[in-house]
């Protein structure tokens, strides 16, 4: 037996836990990050000064940020490392929650252990207390029940042992992964309790592939003989199980195209002949060309979000649905056939009977000509700029905006000439990272990459402030990279604040800044929907009291060269390739304020999008939105 608090019991068992998977074992807790308050430090706060073990401890700066940071860490990992998070009771705890959705909605393991009231409840209130009046039994870390895989509370020392148990079971599951919640009284941090010593060992947690069931397979592989043209749909299962080989084969063999979602991106190389590259509403026009043509679409490791199928309307009347998931739940989704398995064992066994069977897809040039139409748009974005024929590729909008911004920052940079000179001048290995506003989708169709998993993209859960954070949490998991934030103006006005742990850590992150003045995304939506320039620019009040004044600057530039990063201003291409040059000479992170002029990234290329848009309306252009709305929903499938 090992007399000990619950505290350090916790930390001895996370140094003992490793992951398997295809024969490779390594640690599989890192280290925990932690903003120490008193709800943690005299419990969890000892334990990891005393005897942390091998385990590294990181100081956040934003309870959310590290959170963050810890599940960028965990993807760029293939989710076989993680970091945990600790926080203090009430704010702290509440901060966190955020993430824990995040990482839920991704699939993405997260271990989170915020601290909570008194088991006792002899000081009540404590500190930053929540008190909810018909339960005291009620704390802040119960709203963590609504967005975890796993919930367990920790009111006895004893009770360590199966929660901990059972989080282990949640994060290595490939189906079910996601946030896990183990809430800390803080009393009980510090009780002592004789633990066994079995509790300690080293603990291999096997992450199998799930082998396909004979009958499943049968099923698929006959839809998918009897498809002339179907269409394969690659996710982040891909990813995760190691399958963009195996996925590429079987496309190439039997003349398949596939399409990539935001978390299947780069499992796959961009120059494979059958990538079409992203579908959807962020998707680009050789894909949802062909998406709209295909007789059966396979989705492989993906859960069809609504931006993957342009809400239900991507795919044309009649075609079949196939799937492949580990989890059940995904594999049931647009009343598919389903095969509950590993994407790569999947895609190995159908392909051996596609073989036998002689199959080949019906296509002739369909697939050629849309890549060289998609080839085509991709040159004219590149190199789109104010000087030249400029127009705005998003027409709707406030008229005073562009000349507005052009004079205040001079600025002749567009955004999707600066993504494609990006993607030009950083190595071929960097790791690009994002999640909100326009950029995904910018870089959901012009972003490509020869290496696989170097695309860190949060758009589960499109979290604003997930772009630094997840930066330094992809810099930690790989150090010998260059790790790039794609950053709106917007987003890191929310949550920036890892940039300083990137410079504590001394693990150089580049942040490069698209600064245009406000939520640009939002207000295309809100404005091609007949809503006007409401709150989403950033702008003064008016002489009426609107927030329709003029433009606001800001120098991002000044405020992070205030925390030690190296920093440039760029408003033209000359200024951005030089920026770009000196950054990879730079050791410490560096943050390039780019200033890209308003509506100018890419268009939709015809994928619809849901919204709720209002049903009646004085105002004309919203009746016109709503209509538009009606006759989309018609040629939409309804589950």
């Amino acid at each position: 037996m090992a007399y000990m608090t619950t505290a350090q019991a916790l930390v001895r068992f996370l140094d003992n836990q490793y992951v398997s998977f295809d024969g490779r074992e390594n640690k599989f807790v890192e280290g925990i990050f932690t903003i120490f308050g008193h709800g943690i430090v005299c419990g969890l706060g000892e334990a990891l000064d005393s005897t942390p073990g091998s385990l590294k401890v990181y100081q956040g700066k934003n309870e959310q940020g590290m959170a963050h940071a810890a599940m960028a860490f965990a993807k760029q990992n293939n989710r076989r490392k993680i970091i945990a998070c600790s926080s203090s009771i009430g704010p702290g705890a509440a901060n966190m929650i955020t993430a824990a959705a995040t990482a839920t909605v991704n699939h993405v393991p997260l271990l989170l252990f915020p601290a909570d009231a008194f088991s006792t409840r002899q000081p009540d209130p404590v500190l930053q207390q929540f008190e909810q009046v018909n339960s005291l039994a009620i704390t802040t870390n119960d709203a963590y029940r609504a967005v975890c895989r796993y919930w367990d509370r920790i009111a006895r020392p004893e009770q360590l042992m199966s929660a901990m148990i059972n989080a282990m079971r949640v994060l290595t599951d490939t189906a079910e992964t996601g946030a896990v919640c183990i809430s800390l009284p803080q009393d009980v941090e510090g009780e002592c309790y004789d633990f066994p010593e079995e509790f300690f060992r080293k603990r291999v947690h096997r992450i199998v592939r799930i082998v396909p069931a004979e009958e499943e397979l049968e099923e698929a592989a006959g839809r998918l003989l009897a498809a002339k043209k179907p269409l394969v749909i690659c996710g982040g299962g891909v990813r995760y199980s190691e399958a963009g080989e195996a996925l590429e084969q079987f496309c190439q063999e039997f003349s398949i195209p596939f399409a990539e979602t935001q978390s299947g991106k780069t499992a796959c190389l961009s120059s494979h002949p059958y990538n079409l590259g992203g579908l959807g509403v962020t998707g680009n026009s050789a894909g949802n060309d062909i998406a709209r043509e295909a007789d059966l679409v396979l989705g492989i490791g993906t859960r069809f979000s609504d931006f993957t199928t342009a809400s239900k309307s991507l795919f044309g009347e009649g075609a079949e649905t196939v799937t492949v998931n580990t989890s059940r739940f995904d594999a049931y989704k647009l009343g598919a056939v389903k095969v509950v398995a590993d994407a790569k064992l999947a895609i190995v066994e159908l392909g051996a009977r596609l073989r036998q069977a002689g199959y080949r897809s019906g296509y002739v040039d369909e697939i050629r000509r849309a890549k060289e139409g998609w080839e085509k748009e991709m040159a004219f974005l590149s190199s789109y700029s104010f000087e030249g024929d400029f127009k705005p590729l998003i027409s709707a909008g406030d008229p005073r905006t562009i000349p507005e911004f052009q004079k205040m920052t001079n600025s002749v940079l567009t955004q999707t000439a600066v993504v494609a000179r990006v993607r030009e001048l950083i190595p071929a290995d960097a790791i690009c990272v994002g999640a909100a506003g326009s950029l995904p989708g910018d870089l959901q169709r012009m972003w490509t990459s020869e290496v696989r998993y170097s695309y860190n993209m949060e758009y589960g859960y499109s979290c604003m402030g997930y772009e630094i954070a997840g930066a330094l949490g992809s810099k930690l998991a790989e150090p010998a990279r260059e790790v790039y934030a794609m950053c709106g103006d917007g987003s890191y006005l929310m949550l920036h604040s890892e940039l300083v742990t990137s410079i504590q850590e001394r693990r150089k992150i580049n942040v490069l800044l698209f600064d245009n003045s406000g939520f640009g995304c939002i207000n295309n939506l809100e404005m091609s929907n007949g809503i006007g320039n409401l709150a989403t620019e950033f702008r003064y009040r008016d002489q009426e009291g609107k927030l329709l004044g003029d433009l606001i600057p800001i120098d991002f530039a000044a405020c992070a060269a205030g925390y030690g990063v190296k920093t440039y201003r760029v408003k033209n291409m000359e200024e951005l390739d030089a920026a770009l040059k000196d950054s990879l000479q730079q050791e410490v992170s560096t943050l390039i304020d780019i200033k890209v002029l308003p509506k100018t990234m890419t268009d939709g290329y015809g994928a619809w999008w849901h919204v709720g848009i209002a049903g009646a309306s004085e105002n004309e252009k919203v009746r016109g939105a709503y209509e538009n709305k009606r006759k989309n929903l018609e040629k939409a499938r309804k589950y």
